[in-house]
């Protein structure tokens, strides 16, 4: 097995037991989201505090909040992904002409011995 393969095997289960961890540590904890909690602590601090601004667009359930949420993750992921393999293919490509430029400058060399 490949040093790759391992770190891609560990990488994997390191994400499973983030994901599995806190579910079976506290089945029975409620998971909310942080707006949720920050609403509650201003509230809790200054009861009189009113919101600067209100969200244009009120998503009709709780699935399709959680559907735009799943698609925001996605472009996200997409673009991070799209830019690490863009270096990486910049990276390569690089070198592919270092080895080319190498073998050109041999054989040159061996020409002209």
């Amino acid at each position: 097995m490949s040093k790759t393969t391992k770190n891609n095997l560990l990488l994997i289960i390191i994400a499973i037991l983030l994901i599995v961890l806190p579910l079976a540590i506290n089945p029975g904890a409620e998971y909310g989201g942080a707006d949720g909690h920050a609403e509650e602590a201003i509230t809790e601090i200054k009861p009189e505090y009113e919101p600067w601004f209100s969200s244009f667009y009120e998503p009709p359930s709780g699935e399709i909040e959680s559907l735009l949420f799943s698609v925001q993750a996605a472009f996200g992921a997409g673009i991070i992904g799209y830019i690490l393999g863009n270096i990486k293919g910049k990276k390569s490509g690089r070198e592919e002409i270092k080895k080319e430029l190498n073998r050109d400058l041999t054989s040159e060399n061996n020409e002209n011995q």
